[in-house]
């Protein structure tokens, strides 16, 4: 049986046996919150558990390394959706330690599209399309400044109301929360 199809069996008894019924909530967040984090399969229980968040509670956003590249990208669209239609009042960014992103190696990254059946001929035609790849494939170097850059990006973004946007670094082995902009603190 594929993957795919493991999943689909297993929706279907979901469904038949109604077990959706303990996770019924609206579409707005009850504590009026949108986090931005990332992908890391190391977080998809761990970060709500670490920040006592249920099914209901928040919006979440996820994107490799909880970057905000593009200011006018479908992560900044998806924050401003929270805010401005889904009633959410603050923002958290939480980047983690040992994050895919950081120290990634554009070029390592090219050559395993390379590997994986991307041409040459394709990656040339993108540099010569004026999008700089390997710019746009870079990681970071420590995730206390890039969890800085995100909220920075965000907090200083023409369409974002005065609200508190905080940023925090997560443990994906413990859960812990480390501080590293309190969007409370006016500047």
């Amino acid at each position: 049986m594929s993957l795919l199809q493991e999943v689909l069996a297993f929706n279907k008894e979901f469904v038949e046996t109604e077990q959706y019924r303990e996770y019924a909530t609206t579409k707005y967040p009850n504590k009026r919150m949108v986090i931005l984090t990332c992908m890391d399969t190391r977080l998809v229980e761990l970060l709500p558990k670490a920040l006592n968040v249920k099914n209901g509670d928040i919006k979440i956003v996820k994107t490799a390394g909880a970057l905000v590249s593009h200011p006018f990208g479908s992560i900044m669209r998806s924050i401003l959706v929270a805010l401005y239609q889904l009633k959410a009042d603050e923002v958290l960014v939480i980047g983690h330690h040992d994050c895919g992103m950081s120290g990634m190696n554009a070029n390592a990254m090219i050559e395993n599209m390379k590997e994986r059946g991307i041409s040459e001929e394709t990656i040339s035609t993108l540099n010569y399309s004026g999008i700089d790849i390997e710019s746009w494939l870079e990681g970071f170097n420590k995730v206390e400044d890039s969890v800085a850059h995100s909220v920075d990006m965000i907090k200083n973004h023409p369409l974002i109301p005065a609200v508190p946007v905080h940023g925090l670094v997560i443990d994906p082995s413990t859960g812990k929360l480390d501080l590293v902009v309190d969007g409370y603190e006016k500047k």
